[in-house]
Protein backbone atom coordinates (compact mmCIF):
# COMPACT_ATOMS: atom_id res chain seq x y z
CA UNK A 1 0.00 0.00 0.00
CA UNK A 2 1.09 3.59 -0.99
CA UNK A 3 1.75 5.81 1.67
CA UNK A 4 1.78 10.18 0.91
CA UNK A 5 4.11 12.09 3.57
CA UNK A 6 1.51 14.38 5.50
CA UNK A 7 2.51 16.99 2.62
CA UNK A 8 1.47 15.10 -0.23
CA UNK A 9 -1.54 13.97 1.40
CA UNK A 10 -3.07 17.54 2.20
CA UNK A 11 -1.88 19.29 -1.32
CA UNK A 12 -3.38 16.70 -2.78
CA UNK A 13 -7.04 16.65 -1.08
CA UNK A 14 -6.55 20.38 -2.07
CA UNK A 15 -6.07 20.01 -5.46
CA UNK A 16 -9.05 17.42 -5.47
CA UNK A 17 -11.52 20.41 -3.77
CA UNK A 18 -10.53 22.64 -6.19
CA UNK A 19 -11.26 19.83 -9.20
CA UNK A 20 -14.88 19.95 -7.28
CA UNK A 21 -14.87 23.83 -7.99
CA UNK A 22 -13.52 23.64 -11.12
CA UNK A 23 -16.28 21.37 -11.98
CA UNK A 24 -18.71 24.00 -10.88
CA UNK A 25 -17.18 26.34 -12.63
CA UNK A 26 -18.08 24.01 -15.84
CA UNK A 27 -21.53 23.96 -14.73
CA UNK A 28 -21.66 27.43 -14.39
CA UNK A 29 -20.56 27.93 -18.07
CA UNK A 30 -23.01 25.39 -19.27
CA UNK A 31 -25.89 27.62 -16.99
CA UNK A 32 -26.26 25.25 -14.53
CA UNK A 33 -26.78 26.75 -10.77
CA UNK A 34 -25.82 24.22 -9.12
CA UNK A 35 -22.29 25.02 -10.15
CA UNK A 36 -21.81 27.91 -7.91
CA UNK A 37 -22.56 25.50 -4.98
CA UNK A 38 -20.15 23.41 -5.99
CA UNK A 39 -17.72 26.67 -6.41
CA UNK A 40 -18.35 27.62 -3.01
CA UNK A 41 -17.60 24.66 -1.30
CA UNK A 42 -14.61 24.11 -3.31
CA UNK A 43 -12.76 27.13 -2.84
CA UNK A 44 -12.67 27.07 0.49
CA UNK A 45 -12.65 23.72 1.55
CA UNK A 46 -9.09 23.30 -1.08
CA UNK A 47 -7.49 26.04 1.75
CA UNK A 48 -8.98 24.04 4.50
CA UNK A 49 -7.22 20.75 3.30
CA UNK A 50 -4.18 22.39 2.45
CA UNK A 51 -3.51 23.35 6.01
CA UNK A 52 -5.00 20.51 7.98
CA UNK A 53 -5.86 17.63 5.47
CA UNK A 54 -3.54 15.18 7.15
CA UNK A 55 -5.54 15.34 10.22
CA UNK A 56 -9.02 14.75 9.45
CA UNK A 57 -10.93 13.51 12.17
CA UNK A 58 -10.54 14.76 16.09
CA UNK A 59 -7.50 16.61 15.46
CA UNK A 60 -8.42 18.61 12.46
CA UNK A 61 -9.77 21.69 13.95
CA UNK A 62 -6.71 22.16 16.93
CA UNK A 63 -4.66 21.36 14.07
CA UNK A 64 -5.73 23.85 11.42
CA UNK A 65 -6.00 26.63 14.24
CA UNK A 66 -2.20 26.42 14.77
CA UNK A 67 -0.87 26.16 11.72
CA UNK A 68 -3.25 29.45 10.73
CA UNK A 69 -1.15 31.16 13.43
CA UNK A 70 2.10 29.41 11.91
CA UNK A 71 1.12 30.82 8.59
CA UNK A 72 0.36 33.99 9.41
CA UNK A 73 3.49 34.41 11.09
CA UNK A 74 5.86 33.26 8.98
CA UNK A 75 3.92 34.22 5.41
CA UNK A 76 6.64 36.49 3.66
CA UNK A 77 5.57 39.62 1.22
CA UNK A 78 5.93 37.02 -1.85
CA UNK A 79 3.85 34.72 -0.14
CA UNK A 80 0.91 36.91 -0.36
CA UNK A 81 1.95 38.18 -3.88
CA UNK A 82 1.73 34.43 -5.27
CA UNK A 83 -1.55 33.46 -3.26
CA UNK A 84 -2.90 36.35 -5.06
CA UNK A 85 -1.54 35.04 -8.07
CA UNK A 86 -3.01 31.87 -7.70
CA UNK A 87 -6.53 33.94 -6.29
CA UNK A 88 -6.67 36.06 -9.99
CA UNK A 89 -6.37 32.86 -11.78
CA UNK A 90 -9.66 31.76 -9.95
CA UNK A 91 -12.24 33.44 -12.04
CA UNK A 92 -11.15 33.04 -15.32
CA UNK A 93 -14.06 30.16 -16.00
CA UNK A 94 -16.42 32.63 -14.85
CA UNK A 95 -15.44 35.88 -16.78
CA UNK A 96 -13.80 33.96 -19.99
CA UNK A 97 -13.89 37.45 -21.78
CA UNK A 98 -11.99 38.55 -19.16
CA UNK A 99 -8.58 36.92 -19.38
CA UNK A 100 -6.58 39.43 -20.93
CA UNK A 101 -7.29 41.53 -17.62
CA UNK A 102 -7.21 38.51 -15.00
CA UNK A 103 -3.70 36.87 -17.09
CA UNK A 104 -1.74 40.32 -17.27
CA UNK A 105 -3.19 40.88 -13.73
CA UNK A 106 -1.57 37.15 -12.30
CA UNK A 107 1.44 37.65 -13.88
CA UNK A 108 2.26 40.87 -12.86
CA UNK A 109 1.62 39.49 -9.44
CA UNK A 110 4.41 36.71 -9.57
CA UNK A 111 6.88 38.71 -11.35
CA UNK A 112 6.92 41.04 -8.49
CA UNK A 113 6.52 38.28 -6.17
CA UNK A 114 9.60 36.52 -7.52
CA UNK A 115 11.33 40.10 -7.45
CA UNK A 116 10.77 40.35 -3.66
CA UNK A 117 11.60 36.69 -3.46
CA UNK A 118 14.97 37.40 -4.61
CA UNK A 119 15.22 40.82 -2.88
CA UNK A 120 14.32 38.83 0.41
CA UNK A 121 17.05 36.12 -0.19
CA UNK A 122 19.46 38.02 -1.66
CA UNK A 123 19.41 42.10 -2.17
CA UNK A 124 17.43 44.56 -3.93
CA UNK A 125 20.32 45.47 -6.84
CA UNK A 126 20.30 41.37 -7.66
CA UNK A 127 16.69 41.58 -7.85
CA UNK A 128 16.09 44.49 -10.00
CA UNK A 129 19.21 43.27 -12.48
CA UNK A 130 17.76 39.83 -12.55
CA UNK A 131 14.20 41.28 -13.69
CA UNK A 132 15.26 43.55 -16.18
CA UNK A 133 17.70 40.68 -17.80
CA UNK A 134 15.21 38.29 -17.88
CA UNK A 135 12.63 40.84 -19.04
CA UNK A 136 14.81 42.70 -21.92
CA UNK A 137 15.84 38.87 -23.00
CA UNK A 138 12.76 38.14 -22.74
CA UNK A 139 11.18 41.03 -24.50
CA UNK A 140 14.23 40.77 -27.06
CA UNK A 141 14.01 37.14 -28.35
CA UNK A 142 10.33 38.14 -28.75
CA UNK A 143 10.60 41.00 -31.13
CA UNK A 144 13.22 38.67 -32.64
CA UNK A 145 11.69 35.97 -33.21
CA UNK A 146 8.19 37.22 -34.24
CA UNK A 147 9.88 39.54 -36.76
CA UNK A 148 12.79 36.94 -38.14
CA UNK A 149 11.50 33.20 -37.43
CA UNK A 150 14.52 33.15 -34.88
CA UNK A 151 14.86 31.30 -32.30
CA UNK A 152 11.44 30.02 -31.83
CA UNK A 153 9.61 29.85 -35.59
CA UNK A 154 7.18 32.03 -38.12
CA UNK A 155 4.74 33.39 -35.33
CA UNK A 156 3.31 37.07 -34.78
CA UNK A 157 1.75 39.09 -32.33
CA UNK A 158 -0.41 41.29 -34.67
CA UNK A 159 -4.16 41.00 -32.80
CA UNK A 160 -2.83 40.63 -29.28
CA UNK A 161 -4.44 41.92 -26.35
CA UNK A 162 -2.81 44.94 -24.98
CA UNK A 163 -1.05 46.48 -23.54
CA UNK A 164 1.72 45.76 -26.24
CA UNK A 165 5.67 46.72 -26.10
CA UNK A 166 7.11 46.55 -29.42
CA UNK A 167 4.79 44.94 -30.24
CA UNK A 168 4.80 42.34 -28.14
CA UNK A 169 2.23 41.77 -25.20
CA UNK A 170 3.64 43.05 -21.81
CA UNK A 171 2.81 39.55 -20.18
CA UNK A 172 5.02 37.81 -22.00
CA UNK A 173 8.21 39.57 -20.97
CA UNK A 174 6.98 40.08 -17.68
CA UNK A 175 6.38 35.86 -17.35
CA UNK A 176 10.10 35.25 -19.02
CA UNK A 177 11.44 36.82 -15.53
CA UNK A 178 9.11 34.27 -13.01
CA UNK A 179 8.89 31.14 -15.25
CA UNK A 180 12.78 31.10 -15.17
CA UNK A 181 13.09 31.97 -11.78
CA UNK A 182 10.60 29.41 -10.74
CA UNK A 183 12.58 26.80 -12.92
CA UNK A 184 16.02 27.63 -11.90
CA UNK A 185 14.18 27.15 -7.97
CA UNK A 186 12.99 23.68 -8.77
CA UNK A 187 15.69 22.63 -10.96
CA UNK A 188 18.54 23.50 -7.92
CA UNK A 189 20.63 25.87 -10.03
CA UNK A 190 20.85 23.46 -13.11
CA UNK A 191 20.52 25.25 -16.02
CA UNK A 192 19.88 22.48 -18.51
CA UNK A 193 17.15 21.30 -16.24
CA UNK A 194 15.66 24.65 -15.62
CA UNK A 195 15.22 25.01 -19.47
CA UNK A 196 13.91 21.57 -20.01
CA UNK A 197 11.18 22.82 -17.38
CA UNK A 198 10.65 25.83 -18.73
CA UNK A 199 10.09 24.18 -22.15
CA UNK A 200 7.60 21.74 -20.74
CA UNK A 201 5.68 24.22 -18.90
CA UNK A 202 5.59 25.65 -22.92
CA UNK A 203 3.65 22.78 -24.12
CA UNK A 204 0.37 24.43 -22.17
CA UNK A 205 1.22 27.63 -22.66
CA UNK A 206 1.23 27.34 -26.46
CA UNK A 207 -2.55 25.70 -27.12
CA UNK A 208 -3.69 28.36 -24.12
CA UNK A 209 -2.35 31.14 -25.46
CA UNK A 210 -3.14 31.09 -29.17
CA UNK A 211 -6.31 30.03 -28.27
CA UNK A 212 -7.05 33.42 -26.37
CA UNK A 213 -5.38 35.32 -29.87
CA UNK A 214 -2.22 36.11 -28.13
CA UNK A 215 0.03 34.81 -30.73
CA UNK A 216 -0.77 33.15 -33.88
CA UNK A 217 1.43 30.66 -36.07
CA UNK A 218 2.23 30.41 -39.71
CA UNK A 219 5.21 28.15 -39.48
CA UNK A 220 4.86 25.56 -41.98
CA UNK A 221 6.78 22.43 -39.72
CA UNK A 222 4.34 23.11 -37.28
CA UNK A 223 4.43 20.43 -34.86
CA UNK A 224 1.64 21.02 -31.19
CA UNK A 225 -0.88 23.73 -31.69
CA UNK A 226 1.15 25.74 -34.38
CA UNK A 227 4.35 25.34 -33.08
CA UNK A 228 7.58 23.93 -34.48
CA UNK A 229 9.91 21.83 -32.77
CA UNK A 230 12.71 24.26 -33.22
CA UNK A 231 10.46 26.52 -30.94
CA UNK A 232 10.76 24.14 -28.08
CA UNK A 233 13.97 24.19 -28.11
CA UNK A 234 14.31 27.64 -28.61
CA UNK A 235 12.44 27.73 -25.47
CA UNK A 236 14.75 25.45 -24.26
CA UNK A 237 17.57 27.08 -25.07
CA UNK A 238 16.46 30.84 -23.84
CA UNK A 239 15.70 29.54 -20.43
CA UNK A 240 18.86 27.46 -19.96
CA UNK A 241 21.19 30.87 -20.76
CA UNK A 242 18.41 32.77 -18.66
CA UNK A 243 19.04 30.44 -15.56
CA UNK A 244 22.81 29.99 -16.42
CA UNK A 245 22.86 33.75 -15.54
CA UNK A 246 20.79 33.44 -12.53
CA UNK A 247 22.95 30.81 -11.04
CA UNK A 248 25.67 32.96 -11.68
CA UNK A 249 24.51 36.24 -10.22
CA UNK A 250 22.91 34.22 -7.27
CA UNK A 251 24.49 30.55 -7.03
CA UNK A 252 23.05 29.91 -3.08
CA UNK A 253 20.15 31.63 -3.94
CA UNK A 254 20.09 27.93 -5.82
CA UNK A 255 21.37 26.19 -3.48
CA UNK A 256 24.73 26.01 -4.72
CA UNK A 257 27.97 26.98 -3.03
CA UNK A 258 29.62 28.09 -6.21
CA UNK A 259 28.44 27.47 -9.75
CA UNK A 260 29.86 23.97 -11.26
CA UNK A 261 31.18 26.21 -14.29
CA UNK A 262 32.80 28.96 -12.30
CA UNK A 263 35.46 29.31 -15.39
CA UNK A 264 32.11 30.92 -17.08
CA UNK A 265 30.79 33.07 -14.31
CA UNK A 266 29.47 36.01 -16.37
CA UNK A 267 31.38 39.04 -15.94
CA UNK A 268 29.03 40.69 -14.38
CA UNK A 269 28.52 38.88 -11.44
CA UNK A 270 31.78 38.70 -9.82
CA UNK A 271 31.01 42.07 -8.44
CA UNK A 272 27.88 41.13 -6.26
CA UNK A 273 28.93 40.87 -2.44
CA UNK A 274 26.77 37.52 -1.40
CA UNK A 275 23.82 37.85 0.37
CA UNK A 276 24.54 41.52 1.45
CA UNK A 277 22.13 44.50 1.08
CA UNK A 278 18.39 45.20 2.65
CA UNK A 279 16.01 42.58 3.44
CA UNK A 280 12.63 42.13 3.95
CA UNK A 281 12.13 39.70 6.97
CA UNK A 282 14.33 37.77 9.24
CA UNK A 283 13.88 34.78 7.18
CA UNK A 284 17.53 32.32 7.52
CA UNK A 285 19.43 32.48 4.71
CA UNK A 286 19.38 29.70 2.09
CA UNK A 287 21.83 27.19 3.22
CA UNK A 288 24.64 27.26 0.99
CA UNK A 289 24.47 23.22 -0.43
CA UNK A 290 21.91 22.17 -2.72
CA UNK A 291 20.83 19.34 -0.33
CA UNK A 292 20.08 21.70 2.26
CA UNK A 293 18.79 24.83 0.21
CA UNK A 294 15.69 26.85 1.56
CA UNK A 295 14.00 27.35 -1.37
CA UNK A 296 10.40 28.00 -2.12
CA UNK A 297 9.78 30.27 -5.17
CA UNK A 298 9.32 26.69 -7.09
CA UNK A 299 5.81 26.36 -5.72
CA UNK A 300 4.17 28.46 -9.00
CA UNK A 301 5.35 24.75 -11.14
CA UNK A 302 2.96 22.61 -9.18
CA UNK A 303 0.18 25.69 -8.82
CA UNK A 304 0.60 25.92 -12.89
CA UNK A 305 0.06 22.23 -13.61
CA UNK A 306 -2.90 22.15 -11.83
CA UNK A 307 -4.22 25.68 -13.66
CA UNK A 308 -2.88 25.21 -17.14
CA UNK A 309 -4.26 22.26 -17.93
CA UNK A 310 -7.60 23.42 -16.68
CA UNK A 311 -7.98 26.58 -18.70
CA UNK A 312 -7.56 24.33 -21.87
CA UNK A 313 -10.25 21.87 -20.62
CA UNK A 314 -11.72 25.23 -20.40
CA UNK A 315 -11.65 25.94 -24.00
CA UNK A 316 -12.23 22.98 -24.71
CA UNK A 317 -8.52 21.95 -25.68
CA UNK A 318 -8.85 18.26 -23.59
CA UNK A 319 -6.41 16.49 -25.53
CA UNK A 320 -3.84 19.46 -25.30
CA UNK A 321 -4.95 19.99 -21.42
CA UNK A 322 -4.43 15.49 -20.88
CA UNK A 323 -0.92 16.27 -22.80
CA UNK A 324 0.19 18.86 -20.58
CA UNK A 325 -0.80 17.77 -16.87
CA UNK A 326 1.24 14.72 -17.89
CA UNK A 327 4.67 16.85 -19.46
CA UNK A 328 4.67 19.17 -16.60
CA UNK A 329 3.81 16.00 -14.07
CA UNK A 330 7.43 14.35 -15.71
CA UNK A 331 9.06 17.94 -15.41
CA UNK A 332 8.19 17.95 -11.71
CA UNK A 333 9.08 14.04 -11.19
CA UNK A 334 12.16 14.72 -12.93
CA UNK A 335 13.16 17.74 -10.87
CA UNK A 336 12.90 15.80 -7.61
CA UNK A 337 14.48 12.87 -8.97
CA UNK A 338 17.81 14.91 -10.46
CA UNK A 339 17.76 16.81 -6.57
CA UNK A 340 17.87 14.12 -4.86
CA UNK A 341 20.22 12.45 -6.81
Amino acid sequence: MIRLSPTLLRFGLAFAALGVAFLGALLVLADQRAGWALIALGLPLSGLLALAGDSLGRNFAPTLSQRVRTLVAQTRPWMWLVALYVALKIPVPLWPEGFPILGLASTGALFVAALLFVWERENLSKALIMAALAFLVGLGVEVLGSRTGVPFGQYTYAGAPAPTLLGVPLIVPLGWFALTLTASCLSGGRPWLAGLLMMLWDVGLEPLMTAQGYWTWSDPLGLWAGAPLQNFLGWWAVGTFLAWLFTGLAPHLFGLRQPEWAWALPWFARGFPEAAGPSLSLLPRPALSRRGAALGFEVAYPVETFFLPGGLVLVGRYLEAGVTLVAMLGGLALARRVRRG
